[in-house]
């Protein structure tokens, strides 16, 4: 059976060859290529390289060599329709099926390929003639290199209303085939096809493969649309494809990122200017399948927008579009540009390098959507702060990855505490680490109810040392709120063992980022309201061993916030070393790229971990305890 070439192509788009292989042979990345040990012969030493850019494996041991569709044809020993079917699958795409029609199709689309060659062509030759004067003097004031006229093929479209039909007609391209290709316009009262391009200078528009698929034009003079691109055809599904694909690709692979601007024009600037890797989305908002796209090209794609109304609200869309779609290490950036000027405007006035610090300070994806809920919001009392909040969690639940949306969560967590609570400065402390006036003075009246629940009660005996070291990362706080003010993130990231700890853990902190300057006699009046006092009070173990007397309440703040970073560090050394054992455990069950990054990053984070305890020597001596450590 012989397969559409779009439908090929759309496959190939979909599917990673190094993701596929991974699954077979663990591979990693060096500069642009992947290796690994060879999926079909036995080695010690890696000689199996990976081309994602160029779409090929070789083997430098045996000569394995091939693509996607081979890779599945050898390991898996299918035919080639068979293999075809299990990419489709992985890519989520429908087998076409072979009919008449079909076959009637193809030929037309390869027709149609041919067709709009011709029409770039005589595009082309039009800039250059007598009547695309005025073109190339547009093109002069733009200040538009002939090295990037040359490079993407611009053209001109005459005014005449049947220039470029006649030219094809005498080429043997039929009226109808010029319809479906969208270069001409039949009208419905029946009158004689015309040219859909007048009198603008013209932007060929490519596939992935770099072949000629549509068009976009600029007018020259006065016209309703200043830009008209083709209309969807059999070969151009604009929400598909981007602007400088085929070219950017390339570039994106080498350098590590690609850049969104807004327009043809900005594309060609940025490009002429050193930055190859531009592309832009074809008249309308950035779709989901261009999304998908750029994520193919880079983790991180960077919308470099104007600085103006429209640019903005051109990144709220496209930051609110990509929510379901984020997944660990894919995201966006973005360059605000200043007001009124877009790239084509920086790079002409202040040259490259300008562009270069404007696109190295992109703001990531949370910023934007921190600065999207904050503009035009007044949060000056408890109801507008809770509305806030509460459009922020609302942003987090449009995230369909787990692991993304509860880093999201946290990451606006500490945001709300750092916008509600600014920092305590230690001379605002007095001696032992205490403010008085503070501590008790807004629930003064509330005071011997808030401190019955400091004085220790039998608690349930002695738990694990796992379960102890979270009650201790509880308890402490509690008794010391201080803490939180400057380690309020920490705190929030916190990842207890036990779900009962960890509800009281955040009950603590939606307390904290409602409440300003929230002290011991406030949290407690707050956690009893939520009928929290009988779990306090269950905290308060017996406090004999000398390590564990920086919770108690009448602890210095200065010894409390050394112990509890002490505990602290030996609490996430422990969770270091699970996630490397469960790390190692999932690369041994499948071998991909990812699970290989993912045990690199837990090795690398328990390193760093590695002697972060804090330093004991001394504690207890400004509570006036004894060292007997």
């Amino acid at each position: 059976m012989a397969f559409p070439p779009q439908f090929m192509d759309e496959v190939r788009a979909r599917v990673s060859l190094a993701d596929l292989i991974g699954r077979r042979t663990r591979l990693t990345k060096k500069g642009r290529e992947y290796s690994g040990l060879c999926p079909f012969h036995n080695e010690k030493t890696p000689s199996f390289t990976v081309n994602e850019e160029k779409g090929f494996y070789h083997c430098f041991g045996c000569g394995a060599n091939g693509d996607l569709i081979e890779f599945v044809k050898q390991t898996e020993g299918v035919s080639f329709p068979e293999a075809v079917e299990r990419l489709a699958a992985i890519a989520g795409m429908a087998m076409p099926v072979e009919r008449p029609e079909d076959k009637a199709r193809q030929q037309r689309v390869a027709t149609l390929h041919d067709v709009m060659e011709l029409a770039s062509n005589w595009f082309t030759a039009q800039l250059s003639s007598q009547g695309g004067a005025g073109a190339r003097q547009y093109l002069s004031r733009r200040q538009v290199s002939q090295k990037a006229v040359s490079e993407f093929r611009l053209g001109f479209a005459p005014e005449s209303r049947t220039a470029l039909k006649e030219a094809l007609l005498a080429r043997g391209v039929s009226e109808a085939t010029m319809l479906e290709g969208g270069l001409v316009i039949k009208p419905d009262d029946g009158r004689e096809t015309y040219d859909r391009f007048r009198n603008r200078l013209m932007f060929p528009i490519t596939d992935r493969r770099g072949r000629v698929i549509a068009f976009g034009g600029r007018a020259l003079g006065d016209a309703p649309a200043k830009y008209l691109n083709s209309p969807e055809t059999p070969l151009f599904h604009k929400g598909h494809m981007l602007y400088n694909m085929a070219t950017a690709r390339q570039k994106a692979f080498e350098t590590g990122t690609i850049i969104v601007a807004e327009g043809y024009m900005d594309v060609i600037a940025l490009s002429d200017g050193g930055f190859a890797q531009s592309v832009a989305p074809l008249g309308t908002a950035i779709t989901e399948d261009q999304l998908k796209i750029l994520w193919q090209m880079a983790a991180e794609p960077i919308l470099c927008l104007d600085g103006d109304e429209a640019g903005w609200h051109a990144a709220l869309r496209a930051a609110v579009r990509a929510l379901p779609l984020l997944k660990p290490g894919y995201s966006l950036r973005f360059a605000l540009l200043p007001k009124g000027v877009d790239p084509d405007d920086l790079i002409r006035q202040e040259g490259a390098a300008a562009m270069k610090d404007i696109l190295e300070k992109a703001l990531p994806l949370s910023e934007i959507l921190w600065r999207k809920e904050t503009e035009d919001r007044s949060i000056d009392t408890p109801e507008r702060k809770a509305a806030f909040e509460k459009a922020l969690y609302g942003v987090c639940d449009l995230m369909s990855d787990p692991a993304v949306q509860g880093h999201y969560r946290s990451y606006f967590k500490d945001r709300l505490w750092n916008a509600f609570h600014p920092k305590r400065m230690p001379s605002e402390r007095s001696v032992g680490g205490r403010s008085q006036d503070r501590r008790f003075g807004r629930f003064a009246n509330q005071s011997a109810d808030s401190r019955n629940f400091r004085q220790p009660r039998p608690g349930p005996g002695p738990s694990p040392t796992t379960g102890r070291r979270e009650e201790l990362l509880l308890l402490t706080v509690i008794n010391h709120p201080e803490i939180m003010e400057n380690y309020f993130d920490t705190f929030a990231a916190l990842q207890l063992s036990s779900p009962r700890l960890d509800r009281l853990r955040r009950s603590i902190i939606d307390i904290a980022a409602v409440e300003s300057s929230l002290d011991y006699a406030g949290l407690a009046h707050h956690l009893a309201k939520r009928k929290l006092s009988e779990q306090v009070k269950g905290l308060q173990g017996p406090t004999t061993k000398a390590l564990d007397k920086f919770a108690d309440p009448d602890a210095a703040y200065e010894d409390a916030l050394r112990g509890w970073l002490h505990i602290l560090a030996r609490h996430k050394q422990e969770a270091l070393e699970k996630e490397l054992e469960a790390a190692e455990r999932q690369l041994a069950e499948n071998t991909t790229v990812e699970n290989n990054e993912r045990l690199k990053l837990a090795k690398k984070a328990l390193q760093e971990a590695a002697g972060n305890e804090a330093d004991l020597d001394g504690f207890g001596l400004v509570s006036g305890h004894k060292q007997n450590i």
